[in-house]
């Protein structure tokens, strides 16, 4: 019959790893909004984190069959929550508030834009269909 028991580093993994999802969820990533004077303002961060788990049996020819404790192990878990940007929303228009230094790729730089061109096409196509239901 299989043995029914979990071996122990099952247990130690399942417990970090618990902890961890104590630790950092969604929540973490994108903060709760911040109500304030008709502006809604949502904490962005970074989280990166790093675990590590192991362990050893000593089981052997010199060990007593009904010895259960024979086993040794570890494991722990950083982790780094750093806030990188505030997503700033005012009535329908959105604003990406980065808490760094501009960027500098050019990619980054036209995501940093994307809002603003959205706001300026908006208002331009805006002020084109006024004039023709006048």
């Amino acid at each position: 019959m299989e043995n029914s028991k979990k071996h122990p580093i099952d247990t130690l993994m399942s417990d970090t790893m618990d902890k961890i999802r104590q630790l950092v969820d969604v929540n973490t990533v994108v903060g709760a909004p911040i109500q304030a004077e008709g502006v809604t303002i949502i904490p962005i961060s970074r989280v990166s984190m790093g675990f590590a788990s192991g362990g050893s049996d000593f089981t052997g020819k010199h060990q007593k069959p009904e010895a259960d404790n024979c086993f040794g192990g570890g494991g722990g878990a950083g982790v780094n929550i750093t806030p990188i940007a505030f997503l700033v929303v005012h009535g329908e228009n959105v604003r990406l508030m980065p808490l760094y230094p501009p960027a500098y790729t050019t990619v980054d730089r036209v995501v940093e834009l994307v809002p603003d061109l959205v706001d300026k096409v908006s208002a331009f196509l805006k002020e084109k269909k006024e004039p023709e239901d006048q």
